[in-house]
């Protein structure tokens, strides 16, 4: 199997949280891991993973050195989804991002996005069960912007741009649930318990 390769088979159920910068993704997919480690594997953003090791973020780099990057965070964001999930067949994969957020970095816009990485939306849909899309919490004004995430290089308005761009991206998928901002994270991490939709869960 090819890096690339962008229909596995799916053998875990796979739950994508998405959104602008600061929607509370990764503080959120963490607490439901910890809550419920027999039901949850998180899959950390690929993006953030790659912009590490590279020593960069993606306002440093040219157009093709953006083009690169993308095409590295798709390939490590299969491998990890990949590997998650046949390591766990009987937990969710909770991802912190999912491969169609990389469109909403592509220069050449989402439709060259998919043609550069020889795959279509439709192809990349499927791969997820259910998608939560968050918005962000820039929306209030309440934004850490790079303090809580080094690679991170949005403004406040643009956090919020970012976020329409991929609720406008995930729009097609069959399982879609658009949760708002919160003041309280508590609150947040309820609304995606519910967008769950596993009651059991409903616990503080």
């Amino acid at each position: 199997m090819t890096p690339n390769d962008s229909t596995p088979s799916k053998p875990a159920r796979r739950i994508v949280l998405t959104g602008g910068p600061g929607a509370g993704k990764t503080v959120i997919s963490q607490t439901l891991v910890d809550r419920f480690p027999d039901r949850f594997v998180r899959v950390p953003e690929a993006a953030t993973q790659v912009y590490s090791d590279l020593a960069t973020r993606w306002d440093k780099l040219d157009t093709a050195g953006q083009k690169r990057v993308q095409r590295l965070i798709f390939a490590h964001q299969i491998q990890q989804e990949n590997a998650l999930s046949l390591a766990h067949p009987g937990k969710t994969l909770l991802l912190d991002r999912g491969t169609i957020d990389g469109a909403a970095y592509w220069p050449d816009g989402a439709a060259a996005y998919w043609v550069d990485l020889g795959t279509t939306l439709s192809d990349q849909l499927s791969r997820y069960d259910q998608v939560i899309w968050l918005e962000t919490a820039a929306a209030l004004g309440i934004y850490d912007g790079e303090e809580s995430n080094p690679v991170r290089f949005e403004t406040p308005t643009d956090a919020v741009r970012s976020g329409q761009v991929l609720r406008e991206l995930w729009r097609d998928h069959a399982n879609l649930y658009h949760i708002g901002a919160f003041v309280t994270l508590e609150d947040k991490v309820q609304a995606v318990i519910e967008a769950i939709g596993v009651p059991a869960l409903n616990v503080r």
